[in-house]
């Protein structure tokens, strides 16, 4: 497994205190900069990759070090990683000692707890490399896999960095944890996608796909699917034999639409929703996990000019109280700028999803927002918001809306009257409507056959594209 090793420390890494953790492997250790300086790596004999330093992040966002590592630590602070290669024993003494050392200078706390030391390491006998390929623990023509052990596989900037490398060459990118492992929202929306995967390591199998439950074997220098004779997958037992969950959780998927002018401001329409929901703005945003500037329309908006026109995804996350989490994808099209957006929100067992106020969130961003479509949905699931590698029931819908633009599009006396027995409520201006349809209470999985009749009704109108 991957040994990652994160100083937690009040005070900021300066130059002097990263030069006192670098050189914890002595004078034989070789300091190279990477990714325009955001990634340091110590190198040993013969130039062979040890430990990749990450650029120091100052998280402003109260709840994120208790998210991702258990661990609760009062903000601000300075979250300093260091990954350490899996095929040197020395190196994770080596991180531990990097992190220790901004501990002893800068206070603070190290994670995971015991790991940090102010040794030298003695790194002279460490062998030299066939290759030198910091980033991932295995590579092959098809493949890269990493190993990682923590408490949440998170879509920090360094994993961010590894997809966009493996996705360039053609490659894909297989994570590999222990079976006490989960994901966050934004990892698992990254693993989802074809053709990554998410390996969870089993006594009973082996190896097993940690969203699809698939019993996996390493074949042709990849994890793929163990088939049967008559071709077939399995599924392993530690994967489907887990008790139901007993928390919920609310899925709100919207698409808005905006001219794109000098006054337009993003991440309102989410803060709308946020609000409706939790009665509470968003507590941070980011580009990567952990999230740590506080919530900033303005600084979002001037991020995705800068950006422009490539698209730009963030994340964003409430308050430690209330479990919520949202990822946005920003994109410049030639009818404004859109945004999508995927929020989605944590209940315990007694607690009850304020599914009443959807409605009411639904014209609020049809009237003001420009709103193009909105699918709400409940689920079982953890509270937390994280993704156990065990089987999960799927959302179920609760309420579509679709915005006033489309609506016009299909015409209103066809969107009105689908062939199943669900009417929708008109919201916004009587002269150009939206329509909120009710699909269910969010328990019924037939639903889902309503949602994809009605969506069926809605494409087949006179003059819509196919």
């Amino acid at each position: 497994m991957t040994k990652d090793v994160i100083a937690l420390t009040p005070g900021m890494p300066d130059v002097w205190a990263l030069l006192a953790g670098l050189y914890a492997g002595g004078p034989e250790v070789d300091i190279t900069a990477a990714a325009d300086g955001a990634v340091i790596q110590l190198r040993g004999p013969g130039g062979r990759p040890l430990v990749s330093v990450e650029a120091p992040v100052l998280v402003q966002v109260p709840g994120e070090a208790l998210r991702l590592l258990g661990s609760d630590v009062p903000v601000p602070f300075w979250w300093t990683e260091a990954r350490a290669s899996t095929a040197v024993p020395e190196a994770e003494r080596l991180a531990g000692s990097v992190c220790g050392r901004l501990n002893s200078l800068l206070g603070g706390t190290t994670w995971p707890p015991g790991a940090a030391t102010t040794e030298v390491v003695d790194i002279s006998t460490v062998p030299a490399p066939a290759d030198g390929q910091p980033a991932v623990d295995v590579l092959t023509d098809s493949t890269a896999v990493v190993l990682i052990d923590r408490p949440v596989v998170a879509l920090t900037s360094w994993l961010s960095a590894v997809l966009r490398t493996t996705s360039s060459s053609g490659r894909a990118l297989q994570i590999v944890t222990p079976p006490h492992v989960r994901l966050s929202l934004p990892a698992r929306t990254s693993l989802a996608q074809i053709p990554n995967r998410w390996v969870v390591q089993d006594p009973g199998c082996g190896y097993y796909d940690g969203l699809s439950g698939a019993v996996l074997r390493w074949q042709n220098g990849t994890f793929a699917p163990a088939l049967t004779k008559d071709g077939r997958p399995t599924v392993a037992e530690a994967f489907a034999d887990v008790p139901p969950s007993t928390g919920h959780q609310v899925v709100v998927a919207f698409r808005t639409v905006r001219p794109a002018d000098e006054h337009l401001v993003l991440g309102r329409a989410l803060e709308t929703a946020w609000k409706a929901l939790t009665g509470a703005s968003p507590a941070g945003w980011g580009t990567a996990e952990p999230v740590s500037l506080p919530w900033s329309p303005r600084q979002l908006t001037d991020l995705a000019r800068d950006r422009a026109p490539e698209p730009t995804h963030m994340v964003a996350v409430g308050h430690p109280e209330r479990p919520a989490i949202a990822t946005i994808r920003v994109t410049r099209t030639a009818t404004g700028v859109e945004e999508d957006i995927k929020l989605t929100l944590g209940y315990s067992t007694n607690e009850t999803p304020p599914l009443e106020a959807i409605e009411n969130l639904a014209e609020t961003l049809v009237t003001d927002h420009g709103l193009a479509t909105m699918l709400t949905s409940l689920r079982r699931g953890r509270h937390d918001l994280t993704t156990p590698p065990h089987l999960e029931e799927p959302p179920v819908p609760h309420t579509f809306t679709l915005g006033p633009d489309d609506v016009a599009a299909v015409g209103l006396t066809h969107a009105r009257r689908p062939p199943v027995g669900v009417r929708p409520t008109q919201l916004g201006p009587e002269a150009r409507p939206a329509l909120h349809y009710p699909l269910g209470d969010g328990t019924v999985p037939g639903a889902w056959t309503t949602l994809q009749r009605l969506t069926a009704h809605i494409g087949a109108a006179p003059g819509t594209a196919h």
